[in-house]
């Protein structure tokens, strides 16, 4: 794969709806075109170098992965071609192509839907503390990157640009959604986070953890956003899992770990990455797309 890195679109015939750490939002009408650049962020702040072709690997993944779990939740996909894109769309092709969904606009909910499967993380760091992960008790004894015993739901509140997500409880996202939402996104969520790390284990991925969005569109919940790619989730070759400490990756946590061995304070301006660690990172990028659509 190989395409012309985008940092920053300015599609000057489309509406510019918002610009997130990673994509640009082009409002459409009754639709929206979300464009994947290949901007990367860590610890909330986007680094001043691109990760070549990761637009294209999370919009690709994501298409793998709506496609797979339409039968659990209708999603806002319409398609990733630019041939079935509105006319307007067209003058853009070169730069759409590939890293672009078309998509059903729906009202988003205000919760990040996470699932865990294994003890990482902001997750791990609970349990150090109280031995429980958002007002969920987990037994005694488990180490970093412990496989739980059966996958939970540890929701997040959606956090502002430039501050953090915070863990909340199921009695927490009910109050923001009502109960009925949120027993139903909950289980949404554990069907959606159990059908994908089935398949993607055959593929010899371990899906340690990942996070839905959810949205509303005519009364129906749809999932939107993105879906099970290596920027939402921890990807971990499973050939090489072990138990008890930080685990390699197909993810951004390679390009964490580095920006940890600096002398950096997790704001902006974030410093300037070395060639080879914005090489590694496509690297694993790439191999997650490799392994999940071959």
């Amino acid at each position: 794969m190989e395409s012309q890195v985008v940092v920053r679109t300015n599609l000057k015939d489309l509406a510019l709806k918002g610009r997130g750490k990673v994509r640009d939002i082009y409002d459409l009408g009754e639709t929206l075109l979300i464009v994947a650049t290949d901007r990367i962020s860590a610890f909330d702040v986007v680094m001043p170098n691109p990760i070549p072709d990761k637009g294209m690997v999370l919009t690709q993944i994501s298409r793998f992965w709506f496609e797979a779990t339409k039968d659990i939740v209708y999603n806002h996909l319409i398609s990733t071609e630019v041939e079935d894109f509105p006319e307007v769309c067209r003058p853009y092709h070169d730069i759409l192509a590939g890293r672009t969904m078309w998509v059903r606009k729906a009202e988003p909910l205000p919760v990040e839907c996470v699932v865990r499967g294994y003890l990482s993380g902001s997750g791990w760091g609970e349990y150090q503390k109280r031995g429980e992960v958002c007002g969920i008790r987990l037994r005694e004894g488990l180490v970093e990157s412990s496989k739980l015993e059966e996958s939970i739901f540890t929701p997040a509140t959606k956090a502002e640009a430039g501050a953090h997500d915070e863990n909340i409880s199921l009695e927490q996202v009910m109050e923001l959604v009502g109960k009925e939402r949120a027993e139903r996104v909950k289980a949404v969520s554990v069907s959606l986070y159990q059908r994908a790390s089935e398949m993607a284990e055959k593929k010899g991925i371990i899906i340690a953890d990942t996070k839905f969005e959810f949205g509303i569109a005519e009364g129906k919940l749809l999932l939107i956003d993105e879906v099970l790619t290596p920027d939402s989730s921890r990807f971990w070759p499973r050939d090489e899992y072990r138990p008890g400490g930080a685990q390699k990756s197909f993810d951004k946590q390679f390009l964490r770990d580095y920006l940890l061995s600096l002398d950096w304070d997790k704001s902006p301006p974030a410093p300037q990455l070395p060639q080879e660690i914005i090489e590694k990172t496509r690297e694993r990028y790439l191999e997650a797309l490799r392994r999940l659509a071959s």
